[in-house]
């Protein structure tokens, strides 16, 4: 499992725009897909919702992608 660190430079980022952000899904919708596919974990609990608001502190694991989300500095 790669493991990534995302620096979050607002309050929050839609689960789908970090995916895509990270280059994991080649689209929104397709990041929209891996979530409504049930292929994406927040904090170890699986996520269905496509917006979800991800924050620091969290960690994302996505297609063996593990992303810890930290505040920027």
């Amino acid at each position: 499992m790669t493991i990534q660190t995302f620096e979050l430079k607002n309050e929050y980022i839609a689960l789908c725009d970090l995916i895509k952000n990270l280059g994991i899904s080649h689209s929104g919708g397709a990041a929209k897909l891996m979530v409504a596919e049930g292929l994406v974990e927040v904090d170890g609990t699986l996520e269905s919702r496509k917006t979800a608001k991800i924050r620091a502190g969290m960690v994302v694991k996505v297609l063996g992608e593990e992303i810890h989300v930290v505040a920027a500095p």
